[in-house]
């Protein structure tokens, strides 16, 4: 294979992992925009998704949309739960409070899962067929083609809800200046509460699908996809949705170059390489403004 057509394979399985980051990346970037919080538990949801999707597949004997849809809604009750009885309490406290809460949150899934489903991995049955498509001398497999399909839907969903429904308006709103939302009727308790929900059935989808691509789970698999997925909610300007998609693509696209022509050793250095690349020379993000920016 010449160079040309092993860059494009690359990129074609860097869009593939960078939809994932981008499903867990929106997540983050809600989260934030609406109560300016760092959910570091949400690597975790992740997690718990992809395990809800294996249980339903395996001990349910669903199809895998059947299971994906489940997994996500019970993923988004789970998100709701631990923003209730996790952050709402201290959604006055100072900032770090808040951040060593989400850092405690995350331990307590991590471990929660070793104990009641045990530290070993779990092999993800094939749900795909095995089957590829050759398309002009480019392979695209049946587990791309479902990554970008569910995607694709998903962030459609996302931006109608965001754009064009009352609760998308009011989560706007709140993002912007939720003060004055109240103030103007906005229920900023059920915006925050339908925030944590979304965004955890998005990272839901995420887990499923890493499980369907990369055929295995363990309770720890969201501890470095949720930190990478941070990178590329801060790449593309966190608390920017846009910006998600785009720091996840462009981080997963980063990553299969440096596993295909360097080595896959660096992979994760280069992830964060990019987060310090990125703080260092434009803080806000692709799609954010500098403070000193007119705007």
């Amino acid at each position: 294979m010449d160079f040309f057509h092993q860059f494009i394979q690359q990129l074609i399985n860097g869009v593939s992992l960078g939809s994932i980051y981008a499903l867990i990346a929106l997540g983050y970037t809600m989260i934030y925009g609406i109560i300016k919080l760092i959910n570091f538990a949400h690597g975790d949801i992740y997690m718990v998704g992809a395990y809800l999707g294996f249980f339903a597949i395996t001990v349910g004997n669903l199809p895998i949309l059947p299971a994906l849809l489940i997994s996500m809604a019970v993923t988004a009750c789970l998100g709701m739960l631990v923003e209730k009885l996790a952050y709402k309490p201290l959604r006055h406290a100072p900032r770090i409070s808040i951040l060593i809460t989400a850092i405690g949150v995350s331990f307590f899934l991590e471990y929660a899962s070793m104990y009641f489903v045990t530290p070993t991995p779990r092999t993800f049955p094939n749900v795909i067929e095995n089957i590829s498509f050759n398309v002009a001398g480019f392979i695209i497999n049946g587990q791309q083609l479902l990554i970008f399909s569910i995607t694709i839907i998903l962030m459609a969903l996302l931006t109608y809800i965001v754009q064009k429904t009352k609760l998308g308006k009011a989560m706007r709103a709140a993002s912007f200046d939720t003060e004055t939302a109240q103030l103007m009727g906005v229920d900023s308790d059920k915006v925050i509460s339908m925030t944590f929900c979304i965004g955890s059935a998005l990272a839901a989808a995420a887990g499923v699908l890493v499980g369907v691509y990369y055929n295995t789970i363990d309770p720890l698999m969201g501890i470095m996809p949720g930190l990478k997925a941070f990178v590329a909610a801060v790449l593309g300007g966190i608390g920017i949705l846009p910006g998600a998609v785009v720091g996840g693509i462009i981080l997963g696209v980063i990553e299969a170059l440096v596993s295909g022509f360097i080595s896959s050793t660096f992979r994760d250095a280069a992830a964060f390489a990019i987060l310090i690349l990125v703080l260092l020379i434009k803080p806000s993000g692709l799609f954010g403004k500098n403070v000193n920016e007119k705007v």
